[in-house]
C-alpha cells in the first residue's frame, strides 16, 4: 500500500512540474517579448506582475513535488549520527512537523481567497486583476502541499511499521553531502 501511494504520489506531482514548468516558461517568454516590445517603443504592461502571480502559484504547487523528491532543506547533524531507527525517528518527526506547518498555512490562506471571493478583490494596479483569480490556484496548491505531506508521512509511517527502514529513507530521508558529491 505504502509502494503504491507513494508512486502514485510521484507520478502526479510529476505531471504538476510539467504543468507548472510550461507555465513558468510561458511567463519567461511574455517578459522575453515585453523586453523586446519596450526597445521598440511599446510594452505589454504588467509583467512584472503577472510573473509575480506566477511565482507564487508556482511555488504552492511546486513545494509538493520538492518534498518528494527530497529537495527540502533540513540540517541532518544529529541524523547522520544515529542508526537506521534513529534516522526514521527524525525523518517521521521533520515530516510531521512539515505537515503541520503546512496545513495550517493552508488554513490560513483560505481566509485570504474567501475574502477576495466576498469582496470581488482586484489588485490595486492598472491591471486591476480579480485576486480570486491568483489567490484560487495559490490556495488550492497549499491545499495539495499539505494532502501530500500527509499521504507522505503515513506512507512513510507504515514502512517503518513494517520495519522497512532502507525504504523509508528511500521515501522521506535526505541526501547527505556525502551522497550528492560528485
Amino acid at each position: 500500500m505504502a509502494h503504491s501511494l507513494l508512486d502514485r504520489l510521484h507520478r502526479i506531482n510529476h505531471m504538476i512540474a510539467i504543468l507548472i514548468g510550461v507555465m513558468l516558461l510561458i511567463c519567461a517568454a511574455v517578459i522575453l517579448l515585453d523586453i523586446v516590445m519596450r526597445q521598440l517603443g511599446t510594452s505589454l504592461g504588467g509583467t512584472d506582475e503577472i510573473s509575480g502571480y506566477v511565482m507564487a502559484i508556482a511555488t504552492s504547487w511546486g513545494m509538493a513535488y520538492t518534498l518528494l523528491e527530497l529537495g527540502h532543506v533540513r540540517i541532518d547533524l544529529l541524523r547522520g549520527k544515529v542508526g537506521p531507527r534513529g534516522r526514521a525517528v527524525f525523518d517521521l518527526t521533520s515530516l510531521v512537523v512539515l505537515a503541520s506547518t503546512v496545513s495550517l498555512t493552508a488554513v490560513m490562506a483560505w481566509p485570504v481567497l474567501a475574502r477576495s471571493l466576498a469582496n470581488g478583490s482586484t489588485a490595486n494596479t492598472p491591471l486591476e486583476t480579480p485576486l480570486a483569480w491568483v489567490q484560487g490556484p495559490w490556495f488550492l496548491g497549499w491545499v495539495w502541499f499539505a494532502v501530500v505531506s500527509w499521504l507522505t508521512f503515513i506512507a512513510a509511517l507504515r514502512l517503518v511499521m513494517d520495519g522497512a527502514f532502507s525504504q523509508s529513507e528511500a521515501a522521506i530521508g535526505t541526501f547527505g553531502e556525502e551522497e550528492t558529491a560528485l
